[in-house]
C-alpha cells in the first residue's frame, strides 16, 4: 500500500514538471530550463520527505497500537481488600501477604507465584483459578470456592481449609499439613478440567 501512494505521488511530481518542460521552446534560454529543472527537484525532494515523515507516523502508531506490555507483578499486602474483584485478571507473581481479601474474587484469575501467605481468604472465590506454585502458607481458606482450581505445586502448609468447596481441585503436589488432607479428603470429589485429574487422587485419599 505504501509502495503504491509512493510511486502515485512520483508520477505526478514528474507529469507535472514533465508538462512544464514541454512549455518551454527553443526561444527560451537555457538557464530557464536549469532553473526549472532545479526547482522541479527541489519540490519532489519536499513532497518524498513529507511522505516519508507520514508514513513513520503510521509504522510509529501501528507499533504502539499493537504493543502489550507484560503482566507486572503488584503488592498488596496487609491491604484491606473485602469484597475486592480480582476476577480473569493476569495476577502472576503478585504477593497479598496478610491482606484481608474476605469475600473477593478472584474466580479464573491467573495466581501463579502469588504469596497469600497468612492472608485471610474467608469465602474467596477461586472457582477456575490457577494457583500453580502459590504460597498459601498459614492462609485461611475457610469457606473458599476451590472449583475446579488448579493449585498445583503450591505451599499450603499450616492453610485452613474448613468448610471449603474443592469439587475437580487438582492438589498434585501440594504441600499441606496431614490432618487438613484428611479433612479434605472427606469433601473430595470431582475432575479438573484442565489435567483431567481427580481430586481424590491428587490428595492421595484413600
Amino acid at each position: 500500500m505504501t509502495k503504491n501512494i509512493m510511486n502515485s505521488m512520483n508520477s505526478r511530481l514528474s507529469d507535472a514538471c514533465g508538462g512544464l518542460r514541454l512549455r518551454i521552446t527553443g526561444s527560451k534560454l537555457n538557464s530557464s530550463r536549469t532553473e526549472l529543472g532545479r526547482k522541479c527537484k527541489t519540490d519532489h525532494n519536499i513532497w518524498a520527505s513529507i511522505l516519508s515523515l507520514f508514513l513513520w507516523g503510521i509504522v510509529g502508531i501501528t507499533a504502539t497500537v499493537g504493543f502489550v506490555p507484560p503482566a507486572l507483578a503488584l503488592e498488596y499486602n496487609k491491604e484491606i481488600l473485602v469484597d475486592a474483584d480480582f476476577s480473569g485478571r493476569d495476577l502472576t507473581d503478585s504477593s497479598f501477604t496478610k491482606a484481608n481479601l474476605r469475600q473477593s474474587n478472584f474466580s479464573h484469575a491467573n495466581l501463579q507465584g502469588v504469596s497469600f501467605f497468612a492472608a485471610n481468604l474467608e469465602s474467596v472465590n477461586l472457582e477456575g483459578a490457577d494457583l500453580r506454585n502459590a504460597t498459601l502458607d498459614s492462609a485461611r481458606l475457610v469457606r473458599a470456592n476451590l472449583t475446579n482450581a488448579l493449585l498445583e505445586g503450591a505451599f499450603a502448609a499450616n492453610a485452613r481449609f474448613d468448610g471449603a468447596i474443592i469439587d475437580g481441585a487438582d492438589f498434585t503436589d501440594t504441600l499441606l499439613r496431614s490432618d487438613e488432607q484428611k479433612k479434605l479428603c472427606k469433601l473430595a470429589k470431582g475432575t479438573n478440567p484442565i489435567t483431567g485429574r481427580d481430586t481424590r487422587d491428587t490428595l492421595f485419599c484413600p
